[in-house]
């Protein structure tokens, strides 16, 4: 793809957020007349965790990362683009669902935003996903993990984009079970998400022929987790997994080391990003299993977008960034397809539709749950002595199929 510099609009302060224009044509082009686009423009906002424990692995660069997206949407398309006129707004949702609804309703009604991308923390995720079905506004959710969202809680205006707790649950519990770690123990956040989280493990580690004793809830967000450590330790299980993410993750095992328990019991992290690898350094991780969703040195396709994004953000892409860069492409794909912005025009061009681009490898958004899926990959962290570059810090171990790697849509439990 090739890219175009666009011209920044001044940001403003605006309704629940800063606006940031992701360029600056006041008219012309096919929406200068009115047609079918809303408000003679395009407005996609990316509602997450600009300031707390999510904020590295997702956050302000998600933001980034979607303008990238329209930039290359705008040299895509050129004069033939059905709007010259896109913004890009974002809001702080603090990952608390209470806000998260309040800033939606704002997002939607008052900075008349088409879609919201990202939205981490799965309780915050659910609350965005009624918004989007009351307003019949499109929702591609890329940061939170929850079935629910294409499962019991789905909606027609909702798409799960990335990752899901099943799909982690089957890459990293069932591989470490059938290995031998057949005892486990987990530790987990007390919401939505570390609760599905546990849930879709223990099914994978009992699936695989283990057995999962202690469930142990904590706070979130938490700094502390030793005396919940020392409880999922006390009975000596083959394999303690932890459900926490982001600053979360990065206390849980910095803490974990320091408990000296790392030689007798294997850690399993449920979620990672590259980002908490970075903050803790790979020896921290050395040796930990998990499942990615996406890594920036997979291939040269990948790294060539990624050299592009560390131009812009100074930092490597985690699989949020290229996720919401990928979501952003396709809903403006799907606008230009449809001539319009009109909720139900895009949905119609994003079921069932079948993507490769540098995220979905083998994507394809289900028409019936719209879970998309595609191939994930099963990565071990290196050990420091064998990272060769910077944020180098994954071997990929083996690539999951996108049919084998997501729960079937027969038994996802969606009505739409």
């Amino acid at each position: 793809m090739r890219h175009t510099k666009m011209t920044t609009l001044a940001a403003m302060v605006a309704g629940s957020g800063l606006l940031l224009s992701a360029c600056g044509s006041a008219g012309g082009g096919p929406s200068s007349g009115g047609g079918k686009i809303s408000d003679d423009k395009i407005v996609l906002a990316v509602l997450n965790d600009q300031s707390g424990v999510y904020k590295d692995l997702s956050g302000p660069n998600s933001v980034e990362a979607v303008k990238m997206a329209v930039e290359d949407w705008k040299a895509k398309h050129k004069d033939d683009a059905v709007s010259k006129n896109i913004e890009v707004v974002t809001a702080d949702h603090q990952n608390k669902p209470d806000i998260a609804n309040t800033k939606a309703q704002e997002l939607y009604d008052r900075q008349k935003a088409d879609i919201i991308l990202d939205v981490p923390t799965s309780s915050a995720a659910l609350a965005v996903a009624t918004q989007a079905k009351t307003k019949k506004k499109v929702y591609i959710n890329i940061g939170a993990g929850t079935t629910a969202l294409t499962g019991a809680q789905c909606n027609k205006y909702t798409f799960h984009w990335a990752y899901d707790t099943y799909m982690l649950a089957k890459g990293t519990g069932g591989t470490l079970t059938k290995n031998g770690g057949s005892k486990w123990n987990v530790v987990y956040p007390d919401y939505a998400f570390g609760q599905d989280m546990t849930k879709s493990f223990e099914a994978q580690v009992t699936g695989a022929g283990g057995t999962v004793g202690q469930k142990v809830p904590t706070p979130f967000p938490n700094d502390n987790f030793a005396t919940y450590i020392t409880k999922a330790a006390a009975d000596k299980p083959d394999v303690i997994g932890t459900m926490h993410a982001g600053g979360d993750l990065i206390n849980f095992v910095k803490q974990y080391n320091q408990a000296g328990i790392s030689d007798q019991i294997k850690l399993a992290v449920g979620l990672m990003f590259i980002t908490d690898i970075h903050s803790l350094g790979a020896d921290q991780f050395k040796g930990v299993t998990f499942t990615d969703a996406w890594y920036w040195n997979f291939d040269e396709q990948n790294r060539e977008w990624a050299d592009k994004f560390q131009a812009k953000t100074k930092t490597r892409p985690s699989f949020a960034h290229a996720a919401n860069y990928s979501a952003a492409f396709n809903y403006l794909e799907a606008v230009q397809e449809a001539g319009s912005d009109t909720g139900d025009d895009v949905v119609a061009k994003l079921e069932g539709k079948k993507i490769n681009d540098v995220f979905l490898r083998n994507g394809e958004v289900r028409k019936g749950d719209h879970r998309v899926i595609h191939d994930v990959y099963l990565a071990e962290v290196k050990p420091q002595s064998e990272v060769k570059e910077e944020w180098d810090y994954e071997k990929i171990v083996a690539t999951i199929p996108a049919a084998e790697a997501f729960k079937p849509e027969a038994e996802s439990g969606c009505s739409m």
